[in-house]
């Protein structure tokens, strides 16, 4: 079952994201008191999905008022084939419609196998016209990557 993302996931989400084999986590971006700050100015577009009493997938997804952006689409490997990211996907596009948001983007790893061929999947398109860059303001903030 597809719900809203609630900070009282966070534990069970965070150890979700710890299981899943390189996948990427930022000391400071994704601790729980930033989730808690994202899910308050997004608390109505991520989405956690439920089965057998946990928690098996999540999106966190956040707009600016313009443009949404997927962040750590995941699904537990045991839980994978299932349609559960697709229903995920979906729910978070049907909460974003509501609130007027008519574009998303996301970011996946090269190396990321498995969600690169998710979204071409999804009919999702890989973008060649544009350079993405990125500015650090924080050196403490470090991506880690799952083993």
């Amino acid at each position: 079952m597809v719900r809203i993302m609630t900070i009282e996931d966070y534990d069970q989400v965070y150890a979700l994201w710890n299981s899943i084999h390189g996948f990427g986590l930022r000391t400071l971006d994704d601790s729980r008191e930033s989730i808690d700050i994202f899910l308050k100015r997004n608390p109505t577009t991520s989405a956690v999905d439920v089965e057998d009493g946990k928690i098996v997938g999540a999106i966190l997804c956040g707009h600016d008022g313009r443009r949404a952006c997927f962040y750590h689409v995941c699904v537990s490997e045991q839980y994978r084939m299932h349609g559960i990211g697709k229903k995920m996907v979906n729910f978070c596009c049907m909460q974003l419609k509501k609130e007027k948001i008519n574009k998303v983007c996301l970011n996946a790893f090269v190396t990321n196998e498995v969600g690169n061929k998710f979204w071409k999947k999804m009919n999702w398109t890989l973008r060649d016209d544009m350079n993405y860059y990125d500015f650090v303001l924080n050196d403490e903030n470090k991506t880690v990557f799952v083993p």
